[in-house]
């Protein structure tokens, strides 16, 4: 698999369900699901079970935070390329992951399209990001 999608959360039971429908109602399914829970006590692991079977890894324990989680999933990816689609996220379009494996980009070491950014209320902001990234924008 050329494409692996890192899904962390903890304790987000009213967010977590949009996120998982997001990942598997994608049109091209070429790709492993991580998911790392921190050990939710909210409902959280509920929903999470209900996709377990879409899931090619799932982990649910306490961990140090939110990079902690993220290593944990770097850990056992076996894509060339990282997703994280954290909690809450969602792919803006059923054919994201189709529209990645087809972008003229497709190579680079980074892949990146627009983001919007959605406040509680449902308002929609694009999101600030460069044409060009370097060293420097990721640190």
């Amino acid at each position: 698999m050329k494409l692996s999608v890192i899904t962390i959360c903890y304790n987000i039971k009213d967010e977590i369900e949009r996120t998982c429908e997001s990942i598997v109602s994608q049109t091209n399914q070429d790709f492993e699901w991580i998911v790392v829970d921190g050990g939710s006590t909210d409902g959280t692991v509920d929903i999470l079970n209900k996709y377990k079977d879409k899931m090619t890894v799932y982990i649910s324990e306490p961990d140090k935070g939110i990079y902690n989680a993220m290593n944990k999933g770097i850990k056992r990816a076996k894509g060339e390329y990282l997703n994280f689609m954290n909690g809450g996220d969602c792919f803006a379009a059923s054919d994201i992951v189709e529209k990645f494996y087809h972008c003229p980009a497709y190579g680079a070491d980074v892949v990146y399209g627009n983001c919007e950014i959605v406040s509680a209320k449902g308002e929609k902001k694009p999101a600030d990001i460069p044409l060009f990234v370097n060293k420097l924008y990721f640190l």
